[in-house]
């Protein structure tokens, strides 16, 4: 019995504790680096409603680029406000025929809403590699599981217009035409691990900028 009332008042005092460090909010001090965790927080006596407002989404994206897409964060790097509480947005634009290259969120799932125009979007599920495609239009709705491979292309004749919110202050990016061809990744571990030919990844390593 005594044990148990020992685990008992442990338990209350852990409970306790954790319940003392509980805040309001956790704005982010910028001026510090980021952790694991986020950034640490500003002084309460430094927070002001700025921190809790972001304006950046107003505008479009420039989308002269490679993909003819852009995307604006308001991620905790941009929007101190959203440290510590698990969600974050930001703005898609895709010029026509634009794409956002398959990519995942190591660190959050993602929920799409389209503005305007049509963007074909998909996602492959990691137990068994089933493709799951949808025709997206104005109003429409869908939603991309954490860490799972997924993609975005503008599948219409006119610009699109999209806001995604993802679960975390920070969710995370790894585009894979990047990772296998936009760096120093050796070409013949690439053709190793890919099975790709030799001449097309020299070929997109040169269209992203890689090297060896």
């Amino acid at each position: 019995m005594k044990m148990y009332l020992h685990y008992f008042i442990l338990f209350s005092l852990l409970a306790a504790a954790s319940t003392a460090l509980v805040q309001d909010f956790c704005v982010a001090d910028l001026s510090l680096p980021a952790g694991p965790a986020g950034y640490p927080c500003k002084k309460s006596s430094s927070v002001t409603a700025d921190d809790f407002a972001f304006h950046g989404l107003a505008a479009a994206g420039n989308t002269t680029n490679i993909i003819s897409a852009a995307v604006t964060p308001a991620f905790d790097g941009q929007f101190p406000g959203v440290n510590g509480l698990g969600v974050s947005i930001a703005r898609l634009d895709l010029a026509a025929g634009g794409v956002i290259p398959i990519h995942t969120h190591p660190a959050a799932s993602e929920i799409l809403v389209v503005i305007e125009g049509t963007i074909c979007a998909g996602l492959i599920s990691s137990f068994d590699n089933v493709v799951y495609l949808k025709t997206l239009f104005k109003g429409d709705v869908m939603v991309f599981p954490q860490g799972l491979l997924h993609f975005q292309i503008n599948s219409g004749k006119t610009p699109a217009l999209a806001y995604v919110s993802f679960s975390g202050q920070n969710p995370g990016l790894q585009i894979t035409d990047f990772a296998l061809f936009a760096n120093d990744f050796p070409t013949e571990l690439v053709a190793k691990t890919t099975f790709l030919d030799v001449a097309q990844i020299k070929k997109l390593k040169g269209v992203l900028g890689g090297t060896k």
